[in-house]
C-alpha cells in the first residue's frame, strides 16, 4: 500500500507548483505591461514574490515565458481568423478579426509588445504556420473584396497598419476602451467598399509577420 503521507506530500508540491507558476505567469503580464517585454526576468520573479530560480524552473527562457504569458491571447487570435474564414459574410468576418485583435491589444497591454517585437525573429522555425496564417488572411481579404465589402485596394499589410496605430492608442489612454472602439469603428467605415472613395496611397512594406495569428510569440528573443 501506498504511504498516503507521501501521496499527499506530493499532491501538495504539484499544488504548490501550480500556483506559483500561476503567479509568475499573472506577474510577467503585469511587468511587461509597465516595462515591456525585455523587462529583467527577476522584475518578474519579484513581483510573483518567488525567487528567481523557481522562476527559471518553470520558464528556462525569457521565450518561454513571453509564450506562457500570452498563450490565450494568441489562441484566441488563431481561433479568430480560423472564425472569419468561415463566416458566410466575409466582410462580416472580416470586421470580427480586426475587433477581435484591437480588443486584445486593449484587454491586455502587455500583448501588443509581444507580437510586434517578438514575431519578426519567429518566422524560421514556425515558417510553415506563419505562411498558412498569411495565405488564410489574404483568402479573406479577396472574399471580402469579391463579395463588395472591402474595398479593392486594401492590402493585408494595411492591417499591421492598424494595429500599429491602435496599439499607439491603447498605449497612451490604456484605460479609455471607448476611444479604442471608436477608432476601430472609423477604420472598418474606411475599409468599406465605396464609389466615393479616393484612391489610396501605396501600400506599406510593413512584412505581414507582425500580425499575432499564430500561436506561438516569443520565439528567438535572448533569454
Amino acid at each position: 500500500m501506498a504511504d498516503s503521507s507521501r501521496i499527499g506530500d506530493a499532491e501538495g508540491l504539484r499544488a504548490d507548483a501550480r500556483r506559483n507558476r500561476e503567479r509568475v505567469l499573472v506577474a510577467a503580464r503585469a511587468v511587461f505591461a509597465e516595462h515591456g517585454i525585455d523587462a529583467p526576468m527577476a522584475a518578474v520573479a519579484r513581483r510573483a514574490g518567488v525567487g528567481v530560480a523557481t522562476l527559471y524552473r518553470h520558464f528556462p527562457t525569457r521565450d518561454a515565458l513571453v509564450r506562457g504569458a500570452f498563450e490565450q491571447q494568441m489562441e484566441t487570435c488563431a481561433q479568430a481568423l480560423t472564425e472569419a474564414l468561415a463566416a458566410p459574410d466575409p466582410w462580416w468576418g472580416f470586421q470580427r478579426l480586426i475587433e477581435t485583435l484591437c480588443r486584445l491589444q486593449r484587454e491586455e497591454r502587455g500583448f501588443p509588445a509581444a507580437f510586434l517585437a517578438a514575431f519578426p525573429d519567429s518566422a524560421v522555425e514556425h515558417a510553415q504556420d506563419r505562411a498558412r496564417a498569411e495565405r488564410d488572411l489574404m483568402t479573406l481579404v479577396r472574399r471580402a473584396q469579391a463579395a463588395g465589402g472591402l474595398r479593392a485596394d486594401f492590402q493585408p499589410s494595411d492591417l499591421a497598419v492598424v494595429m500599429l496605430a491602435h496599439c499607439g492608442l491603447v498605449t497612451a489612454l490604456p484605460d479609455d476602451a471607448a476611444a479604442s472602439r471608436r477608432l476601430v469603428a472609423y477604420l472598418l467605415q474606411s475599409f468599406r467598399a465605396d464609389a466615393t472613395n479616393s484612391p489610396l496611397p501605396p501600400p506599406t512594406s510593413l512584412p505581414l509577420r507582425n500580425l499575432p495569428l499564430t500561436a506561438e510569440p516569443g520565439r528567438g528573443r535572448r533569454s
